[in-house]
Formats: C-alpha cells, sequence, structure tokens
C-alpha cells in the first residue's frame, strides 16, 4: 500500500521547479517521446487491422467462400447438393466455370478472366446486389457480358457498348488453328472495390463461355457461399465430407500468402514501433536519476526523520510510472482520435500536398481502412506501462541507497 505521506512526496517531487529546468525538459520529452509512441502503434495497428477486414470482406464479397472441382473430368455427385450437413452451413450453391481471354477495343488490349454464369445465379452474388452494381442484374444471357468499372475505365466504354473478346482456346481451320473472336455487348458494370478484380474479370453466361472457350459440362465448379465465412476452416471440413473425391478449396486457401504476408508485416511493425517507446522510456531513467541527484539533501533528511528505504523507492518509482502511464493514456487519447479520422487526414494531405498517400493500385482499396481494436490498444499499453515499471525501478533503488551522513554531511 501507499501511504498519504508517500503520497504528497511524490507529487511534490513531480511539481516544476525553476532551478530543475533541465530535468523538466527530459521529463516533458519523456513523456512526449511515450505518448508518440503508443499514439502510432495504435494507428498503425488500427490501418492495418482494417486494412486486413477490408480485404477480407472484399474478398468474401467477390468470390465463392468454398469451391468444388471435379477429379479427372467428373461430374459433381448432384445427389450430395442435398446433404443435410451442406444445408446447415451454405446459403447458396451456383455453377460456375472460368477461362481467359484477351479484351480488344480501339488500341486497347488486355487479358482478363471469364467467369461463367447461368442468369438466375447470376443475380444471387453479393457483388451484382451492392449499391455500386450499375444496369440489369438479370441481363446475363446470349452474348450479353458484365465488367468492372475500371476496366471500363481502362478501355473507355460504357453500359450499351460493344467490346471484341479473343479466346484462348483456337478454332481449326484449313490454314491451322487460329483462336476464336467474338464480339460481345456491356450489359451491366460492377464495382467490388478491390482494383485487382475490377479491372480484371468479366462475368458471362455459362453456356456461352462454355461454348467461346470450348469447355464441357463435366469442367464445372460447384461454388458454395456460407452462411458465416469467417469461420472457414471448419466449415471447410464438413464440406470435405460431403465431397470426398472431389478437389476443394477456399478463399482463405486461395490468399493464404497473401494473409500469411500481412500477419508477418504487422508483427514486425508492432516489434520496430515498440522501440519508440522503449527508447522514450530510457529517458525516465535519466530523469529520475538526475532527480535523486537533485534531491540528494531532502532524501537525506526524509531518512533521517525515519522514513523507510521502501518508501523512498515507492516514492521515485510511482514518479516514474506516473509519468509512464499518464503519458500512456495520452497516447491512448491521440491515436484512438486519429485512427477515428485517418481517413479524412489522408484526403486533407493528398488535397494540400497534391500526393498519392494510398494508391489504389498498390493497395487494392480506394480509402484508407481503420479498424480500432480494443485487445490490441489493451496490449500496447501494456507493454508501454510494463516498460515504465521496468525502466523506473533501477534509479528508485538507487534513490533508497542513499547515505544520510554523507548527503547532509557539509550542510
Amino acid at each position: 500500500m501507499i501511504s498519504q505521506l508517500e503520497k504528497e512526496i511524490t507529487f511534490r517531487f513531480l511539481k516544476a521547479r525553476k532551478k530543475d529546468g533541465f530535468l523538466n525538459v527530459i521529463s516533458i520529452f519523456s513523456f512526449i517521446g511515450i505518448s508518440l509512441g503508443v499514439a502510432v502503434l495504435i494507428i498503425v495497428m488500427s490501418v492495418m487491422n482494417g486494412f486486413r477486414t477490408e480485404l477480407i470482406n472484399k474478398i468474401i464479397g467477390f468470390n465463392p467462400h468454398i469451391t468444388v472441382k471435379p477429379y479427372e473430368s467428373k461430374y459433381i455427385n448432384p445427389d450430395r447438393l442435398n446433404s443435410p450437413e451442406l444445408d446447415l452451413v451454405s446459403k447458396n450453391l451456383i455453377s460456375s466455370n472460368t477461362s481467359e481471354a484477351i479484351v480488344i477495343n480501339s488500341n486497347n488490349s488486355k487479358g482478363i478472366i471469364l467467369r461463367g454464369y447461368k442468369s438466375n445465379d447470376f443475380s444471387k452474388l453479393s457483388i451484382i446486389n451492392n449499391k455500386n452494381f450499375l444496369g440489369n442484374k438479370k441481363n446475363l444471357k446470349n452474348n450479353n457480358i458484365s465488367i468492372g468499372k475500371e476496366l471500363s475505365f481502362i478501355l473507355d466504354v460504357k453500359i450499351g457498348d460493344n467490346i471484341s473478346l479473343m479466346s484462348s482456346s483456337g478454332i481449326d481451320t484449313i490454314i491451322g488453328s487460329l483462336p476464336k473472336q467474338k464480339v460481345f455487348k456491356i450489359a451491366s458494370l460492377f464495382e467490388s472495390g478491390l482494383v485487382d478484380f475490377d479491372s480484371n474479370i468479366v462475368f458471362m453466361n455459362l453456356d456461352t463461355l462454355e461454348e467461346f472457350s470450348n469447355l464441357k459440362n463435366s469442367d464445372r465448379n460447384l461454388e458454395i457461399y456460407l452462411k458465416n465465412p469467417q469461420n472457414i476452416e471448419k466449415q471447410k471440413k464438413i464440406v470435405q465430407k460431403v465431397f470426398p473425391d472431389e478437389f476443394i478449396y477456399s478463399w482463405s486457401d486461395m490468399n493464404s500468402s497473401l494473409f500469411s504476408a500481412l500477419k508477418v508485416e504487422r508483427n514486425v511493425m508492432f516489434i520496430i514501433l515498440s522501440l519508440i517507446i522503449i527508447v522514450a522510456a530510457f529517458n525516465i531513467i535519466s530523469g529520475l536519476t538526475i532527480l535523486v541527484k537533485n534531491k540528494i539533501r531532502e532524501i537525506a533528511i526524509l531518512k533521517s526523520i525515519g522514513v523507510l528505504n521502501k518508501s523512498i523507492v515507492k516514492i521515485f518509482f510511482l514518479i516514474g510510472v506516473i509519468i509512464g502511464t499518464s503519458a500512456t493514456i495520452f497516447g491512448i487519447i491521440l491515436g484512438v482520435t486519429f485512427s477515428m479520422y485517418v481517413e479524412n487526414l489522408r484526403q486533407f494531405l493528398s488535397d494540400v500536398f497534391n500526393i498519392r498517400l494510398f494508391p489504389e493500385e498498390i493497395y487494392f482499396l480506394s480509402s484508407m481502412p481503420s479498424e480500432i481494436n480494443p485487445s490490441s490498444i489493451f496490449l500496447i499499453s501494456l507493454c508501454s506501462i510494463s516498460i515504465t515499471i521496468l525502466v523506473s525501478i533501477f534509479p528508485a533503488l538507487r534513490a533508497a541507497k542513499l547515505d544520510p551522513v554523507k548527503a547532509l554531511k557539509y550542510e
């Protein structure tokens, strides 16, 4: 426990005095350093958490949660589609097929991925039912296609325009094999929020795709859209039990390297930015050491009137802890505030300095995301206060070892 005397002496030593000018500067820099370290850590962790969550939501919203592919050109057993286990986890079951092609328009050409759906299945996709979709949701018939807004900007086309697609498969002629080329009409535009998807994916009718790319019905995939796509590993095991003879992969498997890289980057950034707090905390050692030297006379008097060594330790230990804890709290407030308005700040800096701080083609997202995670804030606070406690121990013990006789010898 801390006595009233220890509290009063602690707060008296914390008060600024003119003759302690240099000491006050060190204390201020310690406070600022720890606050900025905590704030920067919270901001960076919030942005990285937000980036990961936003990326997962975009991927889940655009891609099938689980894909079942038949082995060796075998049909997927249709009887298993009515499995009770599958009904418990799945929301939609959709047949699809994929291929590659080259889109040709005026002087522009680009490699794309074709994804084929039946017209009624196409209207069930999440990407089609968001507010950014333009066009008829059910008009994916014959030669009608749906392209991303980013691709429409690249090709300088709009709804109703025609574009030519060249298939990766060939057609035999008297002069050899030639690639198929066909004109398609843009019926709708979608926007996933991921530039990589919006500029490289084209939706078309499933039968048209298979005819255009020389694919068979047996090449079709089964796309499973789950009720809870976040808990992917557990539900993937359920699907594997239903389809034991098929090749099964999830959205997590398709993007495992990306999320592993994000996790490593997040951990490395936490370690690196924690060094800011450590460096700032070491200023507390300097400040407390100078404070002990400046307060030699006061410490000696306290010991002479019977104040115990453990009380002296508590007093100087509390000073360090108060500086570190108050700086941590201020850093949390600063970090949370900046995290809440980080996108507004990015837009302001971009407009003022005319620079791009968050290029869409690099980070895949159109805006800087931020997600304030209470557990991350707790961990950062715990690390900051723990470091402060550790660096406050040595100066406090040194103050307790002071000999009052030597200190008052020339007084």
